[in-house]
């Protein structure tokens, strides 16, 4: 059976309303039925409509009045275009001055993390099953952590990978597997197999912040490529360039991209990878974050629509399952076999026991039904966090609707977000500034807040501190856009 008919009644409720908030069909301000009229209404119990209101209010999107029902929160509006227009001079060293300020940051033991997209915390990894699974795995032989793991030495992972693939549109074959260190050595392996040192590379803009130093340390050029922030990658941008500029290798985040958290058309994945196809570019597209899409069924990855092996995948258990295991893999469409000997080169092979425990966590068939508990919850909480801002943040501040995951991106027009930063840091709390997502100083009044973490009284009074700063901020000579 599948999820719809096994979902609560509250949740088919609550899905069907929030799906109207998000359409606009319920808009800020509307009353909802009183509990009663839609118990009525609907044929369904009284408590089936408690629950469906609670699972609404917990996300955001509805606020209780006192004694008089509920009502549509008031909604932040989401980015509309592509800030890569906006002229930028380049500021890498700022860039990673700036990211060296957030890490050290990190590291103060009382400081209010709203910068890390890791999650935290026994609700969002099942820990006690993926404890049991390598417990199982030690038990069937000491062999295991005696011997040295030969290269994608867990074929019990590999077979998994590539069972759950047809899941996204991924078809593929255990030779064309590897295993990696985390989704870096995967994304690390796939550009060192098909550029050289004074290479050029396209990336998004905004783009993932450790790119940058991986292509600096690679001695390879980053191109900025504009990113709208609903529709992700503007391919016609990218066909354009192609013209008259040569790309070695292309790096996209089409599903559920970081930091904005917006997912491609089908139609333009269709045509990005048909574009790929037609230039011989190498894609490497990184799918961290594609399992956590939060509606069902899954969007396809652009790797569906790759025909000749263009298109690389790289991926990771740290973000769903296993931080510390650091369980990475990479799928290298025609560039497989180089791929597995750069890897041997490099760092030999990945440890066959946590493998084999993934792996065995995987087959227990937990791993879905963990999904579905994550992607409700990411959910809920990117949408509190959403009315958080609308409550706390300037006026005029705009957030996006993310597909999946638990990262939201913050535009607020006239603010210096690497001022904020400063401020923010002062009294313990840290997000990422917007400044480290590019080069150039195009997202200065942007940033990121995570959402993978309790949403307890530190978190909400660190989110409305943030936004009394922003408003303060605000009220003073605007910093132009």
């Amino acid at each position: 059976m599948d999820e719809l008919t096994t979902s609560p009644r509250y949740q088919l409720l609550a899905d069907e309303l929030a799906a109207a908030i998000h359409a606009g069909r319920l808009p800020s301000g509307a009353r909802l039925p009183s509990l009663r009229q839609m118990a009525d209404q609907r044929k369904v119990s009284l408590n089936t409509v408690i629950g469906a209101y609670r699972q609404l209010e917990d996300a955001g999107l509805v606020i209780p009045l006192p004694r008089s029902g509920f009502e549509v929160a008031q909604r932040l509006q989401v980015p509309q275009r592509s800030l890569r227009d906006v002229p930028s001079a380049p500021t890498a060293a700022g860039q990673q001055a700036m990211m060296a300020r957030v890490l050290a940051a990190q590291q103060r033991p009382q400081v209010l993390d709203l910068a890390f997209a890791g999650p935290r915390g026994a609700a969002f990894y099942p820990g006690p099953h993926l404890q049991r699974a390598t417990a199982q795995v030690l038990r069937r032989g000491m062999a295991t952590v005696e011997t040295y793991a030969r290269q994608n030495g867990s074929q019990a992972l590999i077979r998994q990978i590539v069972q759950r693939g047809p899941r996204m549109g991924l078809h593929t074959v255990p030779e064309r597997i590897v295993l990696t260190h985390g989704a870096m050595e995967a994304l690390q392996l796939a550009l060192r197999a098909v550029t050289q040192p004074g290479d050029a590379v396209g990336l998004e803009a905004p783009s993932y912040f450790n790119l940058y130093p991986l292509l600096a340390s690679l001695g390879l050029q980053a191109i900025e490529l504009p990113t709208h922030p609903q529709h992700g990658l503007d391919v016609d941008a990218l066909a354009t360039l192609l013209d008259t500029t040569t790309l070695a290798a292309l790096v996209v985040m089409p599903t559920v991209h970081n930091p904005l958290g917006c997912t491609m058309p089908v139609a333009a994945k269709q045509r990005l990878a048909a574009l790929a196809s037609a230039r011989r570019l190498p894609v490497i597209e990184d799918i961290v974050y594609a399992e956590l899409q939060h509606t069902e069924p899954l969007e396809p990855l652009l790797k569906a629509f790759d025909r000749e092996g263009w298109v690389m995948v790289c991926a990771g258990f740290s973000k769903t399952l296993a931080p510390d295991y650091r369980i990475g893999w990479l799928e290298g469409g025609r560039f497989s076999e180089r791929i597995a000997l750069l890897k041997f080169h490099s760092s030999g092979a990945e440890s066959r026991l946590l493998g084999d425990a993934v792996a065995a966590f995987l087959e227990a068939g937990n791993y879905e039904h963990h999904l579905r508990r994550m992607r409700r919850l990411y959910r809920e909480q990117t949408g509190r966090v959403r009315q958080l801002v609308a409550q706390h943040f300037p006026p005029g501040t705009l957030a996006t609707e993310p597909t999946g995951g638990f990262l939201l991106w913050l535009e607020i027009p006239g603010v210096d977000t690497g001022q904020l930063f400063e401020q923010a840091l002062a009294e313990d709390i840290v997000f990422m500034p917007g400044q480290v997502y590019s080069r150039g100083a195009r997202y200065r009044h942007c940033l990121r807040l995570s959402c993978c973490q309790a949403l307890d009284e530190h978190y909400v009074a660190g989110i409305a501190r943030i936004g009394a700063l922003a408003r303060g901020l605000a009220a003073r000579d605007a910093v132009p856009c």
